[in-house]
C-alpha cells in the first residue's frame, strides 16, 4: 500500500507541472501558424528559429524572432548544438516544428541532425518523446511522401498544414485557429470541439 501510494503521489506530481514544448520554425511558407501556436499553447515554450525560418518571419508577419521572446520561457539559436535539448539526457515533453520544411524533414528522416532543431528531432526519435511535424507544402514529391511516411514509422506525428472546415471559419484567425488547435490537442492541450462533438457524450 505504502509503494502505492509514493507510485500515485508521483504520478500527479508529473501530471501537475508545466509541459515542456519545444517549438522549432523553419522556411516553409505559414508563420501565421507558428505564431498563433506560440500564443494559444499553455506550457514552457522553447523556441529554435532556423535561418530561413527568421527569413519567412520577416517576410509574412515583417516580425523578428525577437518579437517572439514574449510567448516563449527560452529561445535558442539554430547553431547551437550545446543547447539542452540536443541531450536526451534532458527530458522534454514534446518537439513541434511548425511549418516544417521538406529540407527539414528529409534530414530528420536521413537520420542528420546538424543544427538544434534536427538534432532536438533526432533526440525525440530516439527516446521516444512527440515529435509533430506540420508540413506545409503542395503538391508533395514523391521523395517528400515516402520521407514523411518514414518518420510516422519511426513514431513521428505528421500533419499537414490543413485546417478543418466543418466549424466554418469567417475569419482568416478562426481558419488558422482550427489548425492550431489541433495541433494541441495532439499535446493534450486542444479545448477545440470536433465535428458534431455533441453527439459523442
Amino acid at each position: 500500500m505504502k509503494g502505492s501510494r509514493k507510485s500515485e503521489g508521483g504520478t500527479r506530481k508529473l501530471r501537475d507541472r508545466r509541459p515542456k514544448i519545444v517549438i522549432g520554425i523553419t522556411g516553409s511558407s505559414g508563420a501565421v501558424y507558428a505564431l498563433d501556436f506560440l500564443r494559444k499553447c499553455d506550457a514552457d515554450k522553447y523556441l529554435i528559429v532556423s535561418s530561413w525560418g527568421k527569413v519567412l518571419l520577416r517576410d509574412e508577419l515583417k516580425m523578428g524572432e525577437k518579437d517572439l521572446k514574449t510567448y516563449v520561457k527560452r529561445w535558442f539559436s539554430d547553431s547551437d548544438l550545446t543547447a539542452s535539448m540536443a541531450s536526451g539526457s534532458n527530458r522534454f515533453d514534446a518537439m513541434v516544428i511548425l511549418p516544417a520544411s521538406t529540407s527539414t524533414i528529409g534530414k530528420i528522416a536521413s537520420g542528420i541532425g546538424d543544427t538544434l532543431i534536427t538534432r532536438a528531432a533526432q533526440v525525440c526519435l530516439k527516446e521516444r518523446y512527440k515529435l509533430i511535424i506540420c508540413v506545409r507544402e503542395t503538391p508533395m514529391s514523391t521523395l517528400a511522401l515516402e520521407q514523411c511516411a518514414r518518420l510516422s514509422g519511426y513514431g513521428a506525428v505528421i500533419m499537414p498544414i490543413s485546417p478543418p472546415l466543418y466549424f466554418v471559419p469567417e475569419t482568416v484567425a478562426e481558419y488558422v485557429g482550427g489548425f492550431t488547435e489541433k495541433v494541441l490537442g495532439q499535446l493534450g492541450l486542444g479545448t477545440a470541439k470536433g465535428w458534431r462533438a455533441e453527439d459523442f457524450t
